[in-house]
């Protein structure tokens, strides 16, 4: 996948704590660090995104529906 140079400011303490992960080798170095804590948010927020919206969903509603398309597909079924 091509990579793209950024430049990151973040506090002196992150930093440190950025620096010690690495030199105890859970990471190569301070880009690839970055790179995966920031592939890890992006997806976590998406989750986060589509359990917000579920939430918008009236159950009963959904079931009614649902059941409404399973009926037409029977319909359409042939007989065995």
């Amino acid at each position: 996948m091509p990579t793209a140079k950024v430049a990151v400011t973040m506090d002196e303490e992150l930093l440190k704590k950025l620096d010690r992960q690495v030199r105890e080798g859970r990471f190569p170095n301070r880009s690839r660090a970055i790179q995966d804590a920031v592939e890890e948010k992006l997806t976590r927020l998406d989750r986060t995104r589509l359990i917000r919206e579920s939430a918008k969903l009236d159950p009963a509603y959904e079931q009614k529906m649902a059941d409404e398309g399973l009926a037409e597909d029977f319909r359409e079924w042939p007989e065995y």
